[in-house]
């Protein structure tokens, strides 16, 4: 298993900067989808701009606090884990991904991966925040 963690703090209120991350509609600003999905009010499924698709459970929700989801693609499974917190005017963010690869040629890979996609989520997300 790997685990990755991601924090970052943002000049934008609580309320917005949640509706921005767990908007399965409005998805616009990350540089890394073609598409999502909404399966039903807990499953989506994200595509990325190559077609690759990887599945979400939603395991949790406390609406500008925190959202936790099972992922699963055929390279991966694991659980994310968002915290949101208010400091000041800033929101804070606290985002944990522990992933195992399915396949063992990739396992050294796992956490190289997840550090470049949570940079490229923060940098989109800093851009549609602003």
């Amino acid at each position: 298993m790997a685990v990755s963690n991601i924090k970052a703090s943002f000049k934008s209120d609580i309320q917005k900067t949640w509706k921005t991350v767990t908007s399965l509609e409005e998805y616009a600003w990350r540089s890394d989808l073609s598409k999502i999905e909404v399966v039903n009010e807990k499953q989506f499924i994200e595509y990325t701009n190559d077609g690759y698709a990887t599945t979400f459970t939603i395991t949790a929700t406390e609406p500008c606090k925190r959202w936790e989801f099972d992922m699963e693609n055929e390279n991966i499974k694991g659980h994310w884990i968002g915290i949101f917190t208010t400091n000041g005017e800033q929101t804070e963010i606290d985002f944990t991904e522990d992933v195992s690869a399915k396949k063992i040629f990739m396992k050294p890979f796992v956490k190289s991966y997840l550090k470049k996609q949570q940079t490229q989520y923060i940098s989109d997300l800093k851009k549609a925040l602003s």
